[in-house]
This record gives C-alpha cells, structure tokens and sequence, in this order.
C-alpha cells in the first residue's frame, strides 16, 4: 500500500520510528467509528528518553525537539494501527503535557514542535485543536507527552 504521507515526511527529512510498547495497562491506540484515539507518547529523542524540566534544565529548543518527537511517534502508532497514514482525513486534536517548573510558560511554544510537524506532514488537514499544559513531573521523567486524535477514512 502506498503511503504518500509517509513519503512526504521521509521527503523532508523525517522518518518514523518503531511504535512504542505501551509501559502500563493500557493499549497504544483505539480505533472507534472513524475516530483514532492515540495514547500519550513521550519524548524519545535519537533513541533515548528526553527528561527532565523546561525551565530548568531542559531548554526551549529541546522541548520543541521532543515535541517534534512526539508527534513522530503518534504517527508511527497510526501507521501501525491503519496500515498507512493515508487514511487520516484530518489531525483532530494534539494534548501536550509539558514537564515544566512553575515560573516557565512558554508550553505553547514547546507543543509547536508536533503541531508544525502536523501540518508539514498533512497541510491544512493537518491544522488541529490544542491543548498545552505545564506539569509538575511526567512518567519515567519524560519532559514532553502528547496524546491524539484523528478523524479517519474508512477502509
């Protein structure tokens, strides 16, 4: 099957990795309807996990990074989940959830990194609502999740 999305990402300089295994009870992705849910991703930068704070010790910049991340791996998991990424119709909504020290509240900034990838991978369908919220600490001590919802083509 031809994955034109998928094409344009690697076209510009992107590749997805190998979809995550869930690291508690739960599954990666729900498919209800023409509605996939996707479970919180969080920040595996050039194979490792990003932790630690924006505001603290994690700059902007990596923030967007891990953000970018994000979303990467929210794409691989539709891809695993739908067979190819042609099938999404619209990028619904992003949650990202920024590990961040009180004082620091540039979240919307650091959450670009995975809408802008969203955008770049599907143009206007790829134009989402949002929400970003600092919080206090993430699991395994990741500095950035995102979680996902996309409308999809049926089959």
């Amino acid at each position: 099957m031809t994955d034109t999305v998928a094409d344009a990402l690697a076209a510009a300089g992107y590749s997805l990795p190998q979809p995550a295994a869930p690291v508690a009870a739960y599954v990666p992705t729900v498919l209800v309807g023409n509605m996939l849910y996707i479970s919180g991703q969080v920040s595996f930068c050039d194979g490792a996990l990003l932790t630690g704070r924006l505001g603290e010790d994690v700059s902007l910049e990596q923030g967007q990074k891990a953000a970018q991340a994000c979303g990467l791996m929210l794409l691989a998991q539709a891809k695993a989940a739908l067979g190819s990424l042609d099938r999404i119709e619209r990028v619904v909504k992003l949650g990202a959830f920024i590990s961040s020290t009180p004082d620091f509240t540039d979240q919307p900034k650091v959450a670009n990194g995975a809408s802008e990838l969203m955008i770049a991978a599907f143009g206007e369908a790829g134009r989402h609502s949002r929400s970003a919220v600092g919080v206090p600490v993430l699991p395994l001590g990741a500095a950035v999740e995102i979680d996902a919802v996309f409308a999809v083509r049926a089959v």
